[in-house]
């Protein structure tokens, strides 16, 4: 028996985020709702592209093929079309062989304030405003950025890498850093609160989650020592010594770890993400989100101080 929603790792989607939408978007754009449902009618059987987040939504979806009786991950389509104009959508998810049966069409309006109802450990959208909206409301939520998407069918493994602070953690170090711009300032304070752990920021419940599939991964491979594990997780943060160690602290008090974890001491994060090679990288920062060739699919997180005034940060 499949585990309820309650007890699985729940991704909410926005059609903008999965698919690209920029051609029929131009419509609603240029002519208004009621030729954007015709457009839409009309080409009800065209499927669309696919959008940035698609290859990490593909193979999110793959760990179910790999723990069938568990099936311990759920994708849920969060739209702000009408049912209606949403089919093309559905009949694009049925071609490519999604398994996305729930969905929320939304008629217009923001779709976020039902991410708690479907459990949502995140919502990933490319309209600024729901993202923003949302992460106000303490849910989870990442701004998709524009990409260009590549997808190998042939790599069946799932690359997830996160920043720390103001991603995993909450923004206390930003804040300390950005009050003087002062890196000694703020490795004193990490320092000095070594063993206290981070609170968690708005995407730790689905880092948590994910670190929750890498022990099933585990059993696996104590069964079968052929495993190849699915599943890698990576935590990429501007840190270094002395300040990594509080980083440490906190996922050692969550019971979590990443598979690989980098501090860089404010190196360009491209570098080690050029060699990572994500599927979706998650950052608080825009300014470290970019890569080389732009194939990289790249999430803002605008939450905290980092997104209030300007500057570099964590």
């Amino acid at each position: 028996m499949a585990y309820p929603i309650e007890h699985k790792l729940v991704i909410g989607v926005a059609s903008s985020a999965l698919f690209d939408l920029a051609e029929s978007h131009q419509v609603y754009l240029d002519n208004g709702p009621e030729e954007y449902r015709k457009y839409q009618e009309t080409h009800i059987d065209t499927v669309l592209p696919r959008g940035v987040a698609f290859p990490f939504i593909r193979r999110f979806l793959n760990i179910n093929k790999h723990y069938p009786r568990q099936s311990p991950v759920e994708v849920v389509l969060f739209s702000r079309n009408s049912p209606e104009t949403g089919l093309r959508v559905m009949h694009s998810i049925a071609h490519y062989g999604l398994d996305i049966s729930r969905a929320a069409f939304m008629t217009g309006k923001s779709p976020y304030p039902y991410l708690p109802a479907f459990n949502a450990s995140l919502f990933l959208s490319a309209n600024e405003g729901d993202v923003r909206s949302a992460l106000a409301c303490n849910y989870p939520a990442g701004l998709v950025l524009p990409s260009r998407t590549e997808d190998d069918e042939n790599d069946e493994e799932l690359r997830v890498a996160f920043d720390f602070d103001g991603v995993i953690a909450d923004d206390e170090a930003e804040t300390v850093f950005k009050r003087n711009n002062d890196v000694d300032e703020f490795h004193a304070h990490e320092t000095l609160n070594v063993g206290t752990p981070h609170r968690p920021g708005p995407l730790a419940d689905l880092f948590q989650k994910l670190a929750t599939m890498q022990r099933l991964e585990e059993k696996a491979q104590r069964r079968d020592p052929g495993y190849k594990k699915i599943l890698r997780i990576a935590i990429i943060t501007a840190r270094n010594a002395p300040s990594h160690e509080r980083v440490v602290t906190t996922l050692k008090s969550w019971g979590v770890a990443a598979d690989e974890t980098f501090f860089l001491g404010g190196m360009d994060k491209s570098r080690v993400l050029a060699v990572f090679k994500p599927h979706i990288f998650f950052d608080d920062q825009l300014s470290h989100l970019k890569s080389a060739g732009g194939t990289i699919p790249m999430v803002h997180v605008p939450f905290g101080i980092a997104n209030i005034r300007a500057g570099d940060g964590l």
